[in-house]
């Protein structure tokens, strides 16, 4: 396929992350096309795009067509699809259809590898998420007032290891503890909806610890916290929000952090050293 350098597509869920990437493309000088998918995408991201086309769920046919159509060589998938619908909204066509029942495992890395290998077929190389946007990587340290205590020290690295072995299972990213006792795996439900989940078991002073899965692929579905984040947080009276640093995406940091400091909540980014100690 023949491509033009300044054109670059984006294939849009839902949330900030599309409007984010488009305004740091444009001012590397790209051109910007959108598939935007009905009933996830916020309309703002098509008004924003040079050109668009709405989408439903599965119309992989049409996604390819588009960026063939205006000379689209590579692309990036930017935000995420409800995975719920996967199971009441999905309508795919032939070319979705075809390669849906080639995959074997039905869970996010797989799908995910799965469409981009088809759109790169076509010629569109998929990018990684992060283009332009190396900034929004979670920072490493406590970025609140409040610093976790000790016992808190204990449930993040508690809570570290057990998100680290669901991670490498493709379950989920996220973990809520307590004590170091799990309370909350997330899975198809997404983070907020585990925090709350977790959060009424733990009645106050959960732990949140939320990590990138072993060979995370940065083209898509990085995890992603920002103000929501902390206010389902605070809702149930949460203590610490725990983050892998530099393998995740912070949104709207300074909300955030005043959201976090209002609470009493503790923020913190850490890693993980070469002897497999926790470090901020």
């Amino acid at each position: 396929m023949v491509g033009d350098s300044g054109n670059i597509g984006i294939i849009a869920g839902s949330g900030q992350f599309p409007l984010l990437f488009i305004e740091a493309a444009r001012k590397a000088g790209r051109t910007i096309f959108v598939v935007a998918h009905k009933g996830e995408t916020i309309p703002e991201v098509a008004d924003a795009a040079d050109r668009f086309c709405w989408v439903k769920l599965g119309q992989l046919g049409k996604v390819i067509s588009f960026f063939r159509t205006n000379r689209v060589s590579e692309a990036v998938f930017l935000g995420p699809i409800t995975k719920t619908r996967i199971f009441r909204d999905i309508m795919p066509d032939l070319k979705a259809l075809t390669l849906w029942n080639s995959i074997d495992r039905k869970q996010d890395d797989a799908i995910l590898r799965a469409v981009a290998g088809a759109l790169e077929k076509e010629g569109i190389a998929i990018r990684e998420s992060t283009l332009y946007l190396q900034h929004l990587l979670f920072p490493l340290g406590v970025l609140t007032r409040r610093k976790p205590t000790r016992e808190q020290w204990a449930d993040i690295e508690f809570g570290w290891r057990n998100a680290r072995a669901i991670g490498a299972l493709d379950i989920g990213q996220c973990v809520v503890v307590r004590n170091q006792t799990v309370l909350a795996v997330e899975a198809i439900e997404g983070t907020d909806a585990t925090i709350r989940r977790g959060g009424e078991l733990a009645r106050e002073q959960a732990v949140v610890v939320k990590v990138r899965k072993p060979g995370q692929d940065f083209r898509f579905d990085l995890p992603a916290t920002g103000v929501t984040t902390i206010s389902t947080l605070r809702s149930v009276r949460g203590a610490v929000l725990a983050v892998e640093a530099g393998q995740s995406l912070l949104f709207d940091r300074e909300a955030m952090v005043r959201e976090a400091d209002s609470a009493g909540i503790a923020v913190v980014g850490i890693v993980e050293g070469d002897d497999g100690t926790l470090r901020c």
